[in-house]
């Protein structure tokens, strides 16, 4: 969807000016220059959720004379289930405001404000890893699990716990064996991540949304799967950026849980990752009370708090936590869980593409 574009809007008593119009190259050079950048600062992030999606997206730039001071990607989501939001970034675990001082921080976020009262959104969230603005309603409710790699596969087996150890060897004992490429391996990890969310009762996004994550970032994304003969049985995608990699999404079809093999997709995954030369790998978010964040702990990772800032817009309350664990969504969930695979593939794109997961 094509916004209408911001004006330039100058900063009363400064030269700074915050725009739309600046180049997706320019973009990329100064965050490439910024070693506290996450990867999902890249341009090609917020213009593939336009596409897959269809949302509105604004790219923020802010300028002093010709050199660009600070960034700010937001995607305007407009659903008539749950509302309008303006999100930085929404289904990614990072985004918000990169910038170079606090003058440039400021003038994104009265730009981004700006817009979301434009848009009439509910609120405008921005997903920082550190408290960014002391004006703005805060929570903590995730963290991000990360590892610290070895500097070789060998080493990094040894470091694991025993317990690991010998999951991995029983999944290598039920024959099951590992493949990581490109987009041709798209369909398998479609099939095993497309199933497993019905399974868990949640809405499913388009197959779209993953193609264009592996043609736009062929060199920084990685698609891993798990086969048993000629069927795939657990499956990830991963991205990467400057010695960091993450998997935002991974499942495993659940019968198979008793050969391990998730333990095993997770191995292959710091293999891959110690391959291609990183440092940390990143497990994802979680709550510290949920499953997964112990799943995680147990590889090594330690957490670090995700500290997502909101500015609330007037009118009725926002209400963060569509996914709540009322009985609404439980019934929901269970009659979800019911559907057939091609019908919830179907309807699940258009429910999830219209929540800020």
């Amino acid at each position: 969807m094509s916004p209408a574009i911001l004006p330039s809007r100058r900063e009363p008593g400064s030269e700074l000016e915050v725009r739309e119009s600046v180049a997706g190259a320019q973009w990329d050079a100064y965050v490439e220059g910024r070693p506290d950048a996450s990867a999902y600062h890249h341009r090609g992030w917020l213009d593939l959720i336009g596409r897959a999606f269809g949302h509105e997206v604004r790219p923020l730039t802010c300028l002093s004379g010709d050199r660009i001071t600070g960034v700010l990607p937001i995607v305007v989501m407009r659903s008539r289930l749950f509302g309008t939001f303006a999100v930085s970034l929404p289904f990614l675990n990072a985004g918000g405001v990169l910038a170079d001082d606090e003058r440039s921080a400021g003038a994104l976020l009265d730009a981004g404000i700006r817009i979301a009262r434009q848009r009439r959104a509910d609120y405008l969230e921005l997903r920082h890893i550190t408290r960014r603005f002391s004006s703005l309603t805060e929570r903590r409710h995730r963290v991000a699990m990360t590892l610290g790699l070895l500097d070789s596969p060998e080493r990094q087996w040894l470091a694991l716990d025993r317990k690991i150890r010998n999951q991995v060897r029983k999944a290598e004992k039920s024959s099951l064996v590992a493949k990581d490429g490109g987009i041709e391996l798209v369909p398998d990890f479609y099939e095993v991540f497309s199933r497993n969310m019905r399974d868990l009762g949640t809405p499913v996004f388009g197959r779209a949304l993953f193609e264009e994550v592996l043609r736009t970032f062929p060199d920084n994304s990685r698609v891993i799967c798990v086969y048993r003969g000629e069927q795939p049985v657990a499956a990830s995608i991963v991205h990467g950026r400057q010695g960091w990699m993450e998997v935002p999404w991974a499942s495993t079809l659940r019968e198979f849980n008793t050969m391990a093999a998730n333990m095993f997709l997770y191995w292959q995954m710091l293999r891959v990752a110690i391959g291609q030369g990183c440092s940390r790998f990143e497990f994802g978010r979680c709550a510290p009370d949920e499953g997964t964040y112990q799943f995680k702990k147990q590889w090594g990772a330690e957490p670090s708090p995700l500290v997502w800032e909101y500015w609330i817009g007037g009118g009725k309350p926002a209400k963060f936590d569509l996914h709540s664990d009322d009985s609404s969504y439980g019934r929901a969930a269970a009659l979800w869980r019911r559907l057939p695979l091609t019908v919830s593939n179907a309807l699940g794109p258009r429910i999830v593409r219209g929540i800020p997961c």
